[in-house]
């Protein structure tokens, strides 16, 4: 639930908590990777899928389950045979094509982006290393704070009101703006090339359009959030759905970088 735009800040308090939470559980993940931050990756998609299921077809509570469980030992699956196996990434995003539920097709391509993020992520922390994967997480933290401050203090029309009416293109175009100057710093600092400057406004782009598919799945759900698991932030989709969005992008970027991430 990536806010740039919308009025009140009510939730503020619990957002910042959750994120300290959140901050505080993956950063140390990140620095000890390997297997605890596998495992950590595939709660997180195995729950998102989870959620997915649930908004697409929301009677069938054992249905989606099965499909969060299955979800997650897929991540682990392919994460211990290492490089990318394509089976393993797919069998979500087909599950959920082919079950019963409202937007299927949809409910699918979602899926595989999370996979896909989810592989992205684990193959970019052990070949990327640290700085990697920082670069890529402030680039949308950073894009998601400046469009949720600058957004409800400047206001202005909206992005997508169809889809997303608080998001404004004040708050838009704040994040792209952070994203750039983050590429900057990571150029300056040395642990980048100056690609990065290019390629950061890009990503959060991205991030923001991960936002914006899963504000369209909630909105033909009939929800606010896709859960109630993160006080604050509602669910991990919520929270997650701009770094997923990220994430693709990085991996379809990626040979620009010189960064492999095993496709």
């Amino acid at each position: 639930m990536n806010a740039f735009g919308g009025e009140g800040w009510s939730d503020l308090r619990s957002r910042m908590i959750s994120a300290v939470v959140l901050i505080v559980v993956g950063g140390v993940d990140l620095i000890i990777g390997g297997f605890p931050l596998t495992l950590l990756v595939a709660l997180v998609s195995g729950l998102m899928i989870w959620e997915l299921a649930r908004l697409t077809a929301p009677m069938a509570m054992l249905d989606a389950v099965g499909l969060g469980l299955g979800a997650a030992l897929c991540v682990m699956i392919e994460a211990a045979f290492g490089g990318i196996t394509f089976a393993f990434l797919v069998l979500p995003a087909l599950a959920l094509t082919l079950t019963p539920r409202r937007d299927a097709r949809l409910a699918g391509f979602c899926a595989l982006a999370l996979m896909v993020s989810a592989h992205t992520l684990l193959a970019l922390r052990d070949l990327g290393g640290i700085a990697g994967i920082l670069w890529l997480i402030a680039i949308v933290v950073a894009a998601d704070t400046a469009g949720y401050f600058f957004g409800r203090k400047f206001g202005g029309p909206k992005f997508w009101p169809q889809i997303s009416p608080k998001k404004t293109w004040s708050g838009t175009i704040a994040g792209w703006v952070s994203a750039f100057f983050i590429g900057l710093g990571f150029w300056f600092f040395g642990p980048g090339g100056w690609e990065l400057i290019v390629l950061s406004p890009l990503i959060a782009f991205a991030g923001q359009m991960g936002d914006i598919a899963e504000s369209w799945i909630k909105r033909r759900a009939g929800v606010k959030d896709s859960s109630a698991l993160i006080p604050g932030h509602g669910g991990f989709l919520d929270r997650f759905d701009a770094l997923t969005g990220a994430a693709v992008a990085f991996f379809v970027l990626s040979p620009l970088l010189g960064w492999p991430t095993g496709a």
